[in-house]
């Protein structure tokens, strides 16, 4: 506060109201390729029809991941999905533009551009060959149900743009067009020749705009509104349907001080080929969509290396899919190990190659333990025992699909229904949502193999039910760490005491804010004690840990010691059988 040195009253405010945030981490991430959607950006999904809308449907290359992301949903509302896909990939395109040609400067740090290089022209809005379905259609005034498929789609002629007539001082200018994008091949609606989308009067001008001051040049309309479609480079001089004639006018259609041409109705006034009133321009040479490589390297801005950076992307738990070489689930446990907010989940690639599903129970443990010897260990990594046949109701056929869609998939349920730190395993929170004969459902002989390793069996019981029976990370160190329950606490403490402490950076390392640091943590950490997550704590932010030398490094140290409630593994019950005439005051004693 500022010295006085007159008499006077000086007001200050001091806001001691500061508390630990709750946080949550139920967030999913995954990433594989798709048919159709946005490329190499995490994208948050709600629901199973969120995803196919976005990302198309389920197809054989992606089945396995496919489904997997689906089972997560079952339990939690919340998934972050990327497209995997290389920087080389295309969309389709006008055929009259011209070949596309890929990046000429990608490195491993750029982000990936997905725009294929072409002149101009109509293209899919995301790369793949499911974009080749798709054909764009385009009517000028004059258009009539005898020359145009979808006139019956709009309510009026194209006409005139209010101030494209002001901009030229004219009485009509005629600059104005409808386009319809058309499911030509029926592989979005499955319905050939479906509409898709309408765009009523937009202008073929650049300076046109809606009486909301919005945009409604072709270009900018398309690109900002379509979900199917977009335009790329310039529409100067374009031709539309390769007559040698450029309906899209673009800048020629304006003078030096960007005002509409007195002759555009004489010498930009257009029609197509033979005199047509519209034209269809279907799209094609989309590639890209079925990629395998480098989607794990958390180097590079592909797949799950969009969710490697902690500081821009908030997910806690990866999903591995039906990743299983030492490579990819290598660079998976480093993303996880180097965020340190999330746990990997990984399955076992039980009922695949030589440890197929007709392979014996012992073979099947051996592939377990040869799996999790690749992985090696962490605690930021959870691996389940293998495979479950599923049903696939797009393409009416059983596949297998990994466990750990399901086993993260608890994870959150437990979250929701009692908290992170409560284990997701066992009789009551531990039962699987779907069914399914399982690649290894493996006995106590089997598990006694497994679950030393770090492996969490998967089983099904006659009248139980698919459940798991294991809460165990891949840690091989024997430690508080090796369960999944006291990871994700202290992920959860982690993450919501660091949030805090951020507003103790540039203040003052003195005792007042030192204890001001333990009175805003004391109390959540005896909320987190209260709901069972642990048994004691104790902070220390002092002169003990805060000596004069890390005072003048600029350093605040706190150290916080965890006492973490532990999940009951083993039950051991004793019977004991009396004589008629004891008593049980004394064998009780």
């Amino acid at each position: 506060m500022p010295f006085q040195v007159s008499p006077g009253v000086n007001v200050s405010e001091f806001d001691l109201t500061t508390i630990v945030p709750a946080v949550a981490t139920t967030r999913a991430g995954i990433s594989f390729p798709t048919e159709w959607g946005p490329a190499n950006e995490a994208v948050l999904i709600d629901t199973p029809k969120t995803f196919r809308e976005i990302f198309g449907d389920l197809k054989q290359w992606n089945a396995a991941n496919y489904m997997t992301a689906l089972n997560f949903l079952g339990y939690s509302q919340g998934l972050l999905m990327v497209r995997a896909m290389s920087n080389n990939s295309s969309n389709t395109q006008n055929a009259n533009t011209g070949e596309a040609s890929g990046d000429n400067a990608y490195a491993p740090t750029d982000a990936v551009d997905l725009t294929s290089k072409v002149a101009a022209g109509f293209m899919a809005k995301y790369a793949g060959e499911k974009g080749d379905s798709l054909a764009v259609s385009v009517a000028r005034n004059g258009a009539t149900a005898a020359d145009w498929a979808y006139y019956s789609s709009f309510a009026r002629q194209p006409l005139h743009t209010d101030n494209i007539l002001t901009l030229g001082g004219l009485t009509q200018s005629f600059d104005q067009v409808h386009v319809a994008v058309i499911d030509e091949d029926g592989l979005f609606t499955g319905t050939k020749g479906e509409v898709l989308e309408r765009f009523e009067n937009v202008s073929l001008h650049p300076r046109a705009r809606r009486a909301d001051g919005t945009s409604l040049y072709i270009k900018n309309v398309l690109n900002n509104e379509s979900q199917y479609i977009k335009v790329t480079g310039s529409l100067d001089s374009y031709d539309l349907d390769n007559d040698g004639f450029a309906e899209v006018f673009g800048s020629a259609g304006l003078s030096a001080g960007g005002v509409l041409n007195t002759n555009w109705e004489t010498t930009y006034a257009f029609t197509f080929t033979g005199g047509a009133e519209a034209v269809t321009v279907p799209l094609s040479g989309g590639t890209g969509q079925d990629y395998t490589n480098n989607r794990t390297d958390p180097d590079i801005l592909i797949g799950y290396g969009v969710l490697a950076d902690a500081e821009k992307i908030d997910v806690n738990l990866l999903l591995g899919g039906d990743l299983e070489t030492s490579t990819d689930v290598g660079n998976l446990k480093t993303i996880a190990e180097t965020r340190k907010d999330c746990i990997a989940f990984v399955s076992c690639p039980v009922g695949k190659g030589a440890s197929g599903v007709n392979s014996s129970d012992s073979v099947k443990a051996d592939a377990c333990i040869a799996f999790k010897d690749t992985v090696g260990s962490s605690s930021y990594v959870v691996i389940d025992s293998g495979y479950r046949k599923q049903f696939d109701p797009f393409n009416q056929v059983n596949r297998w699909v990994p466990l750990n869609g399901d086993t993260a998939g608890l994870c959150a349920r437990t979250e929701f229904t009692n908290d992170a730190w409560w284990s997701p395993a066992g009789y009551n929170r531990g039962l699987l949502r779907n069914s399914g004969a399982l690649a290894f459902s493996p006995n106590k002989t089997f598990r006694d193999r497994i679950y030393p390793k770090g492996i969490n069996p998967i089983i099904t019981e006659r009248e139980t039910g698919t459940l798991l029976l294991g809460d165990k990370t891949a840690l091989s160190k024997p430690s508080a760490f090796d369960r999944i329950n006291v990871r994700r606490l202290f992920i959860v403490l982690e993450k919501a005491i660091s949030t805090a402490s951020k507003y103790s950076l540039f203040e003052f390392n003195d005792a007042f804010t030192r204890a001001r640091f333990i009175s805003l943590i004391s109390p959540y950490l005896e909320d987190v004690k209260s709901r069972r997550g642990l048994i004691d704590y104790k902070v220390v932010c002092d002169e003990t840990n805060n000596t004069p030398e890390r005072i003048d490094r600029n350093e605040l140290w706190a150290d916080i010691y965890i006492k973490p409630n532990r999940s009951i593994n083993y039950v051991q019950l004793n019977f004991i059988a009396t004589r008629t005439g004891a008593n049980f005051n004394e064998i009780g004693a």
